[in-house]
């Protein structure tokens, strides 16, 4: 049995540790509270712009941009991992890539390249440990990501896939749903997809050039929209996972604290009987 210095050392560790995780459970929070806010804002935007797509697409009628050309051949895919740029968020890092590495076993089964392109660390760091073909990486804004992340990224990719670089572009990233759900969402970001692009006509400007000014942006649109899902998530899972940890800190605690107890209980009897015997010794 430990002693109870021992199990006091253990107990004050496992206290300092939960007074931790308790601090980054708030921080997360407060964070997640402003990414909420972050993204509904951004999602009548990312609505609007689909719309207006829809009307720009069918008022200028069949015209050939290369965003929109789908290639029968595909030869080389494109997957593009969201994560963040650290850790101690639950499974939010790892489901992300376990669902990237599914998407790029279906793609090699059909006899295609893979190439990837990551956001945030944790993806970086996995992709070049595993020694898989890397084309372009971004970190350091996974807490809060700004327009022009998503541009960089937008345009990086657009350049690959108009260069026949790449012939298909697939976004993994974790949608939010709730601080305690998070949904691993798989987007083909490139081409874009006709569809889309099958709304309602609407009183949208006739030029055709518009529509090819409108493409980069959506693309832009929707690369943003995934990292603030992203960003919403890893906080709402962060904040989850720290409670979870400070929750179980605490019935560690509990119970170090009552076998901190009874180890003096037992001290202290031991030292009853010895000094019993001590006195029985004296007065034989």
């Amino acid at each position: 049995m430990a002693s109870t210095q021992d199990l006091k050392r253990r107990v004050r560790s496992i206290t300092n540790t939960r007074k931790l995780t308790r601090a980054m459970e708030l921080v997360a929070s407060a964070r997640l509270r402003r990414a909420q806010m972050r993204i509904e804002a951004m999602r009548p935007y990312a609505d609007r712009m689909l719309e207006l797509m829809a009307g720009t697409a069918q008022a200028a009628g069949a015209v050939r941009l290369p965003l929109l050309e789908r290639r029968e051949n595909v030869q080389t895919v494109a997957i593009v991992p969201v994560t963040g740029d650290r850790g101690l968020a639950g499974a939010f890092n790892a489901q992300v890539l376990r669902r990237a590495f599914a998407e790029m076993r279906e793609a090699q089964a059909a006899g295609q390249q893979v190439r990837f392109f990551t956001s945030g660390k944790k993806a970086q760091s996995t992709v070049r440990f595993r020694r898989f073909d890397l084309g372009q990486s971004w970190t350091g804004f996974s807490d809060r990501p700004a327009y022009s992340d998503a541009q960089a990224i937008a345009h990086a990719l657009a350049e690959a896939y108009v260069n026949g670089e790449v012939d298909r572009v697939v976004l993994v990233y974790n949608a939010f749903v709730s601080p305690l759900v998070q949904k691993v969402t798989v987007s083909e970001v490139l081409p874009v997809s006709t569809e889309l692009l099958e709304g309602k006509p609407a009183d949208e400007p006739k030029h055709p050039n518009i529509l090819e000014r409108l493409l980069p942006v959506y693309v832009e649109t929707e690369l943003y929209r995934a990292l603030l899902e992203s960003a919403a998530s890893e906080q709402g899972a962060r904040m989850t996972a720290m409670r979870n940890a400070s929750k179980a800190a605490g019935e560690l605690i509990d119970t170090l604290t009552l076998a901190m107890n009874r180890a003096r209980q037992a001290e202290i009897t031991q030292e009853i009987l010895e000094v019993v015997a001590g006195a029985d010794a004296l007065t034989q």
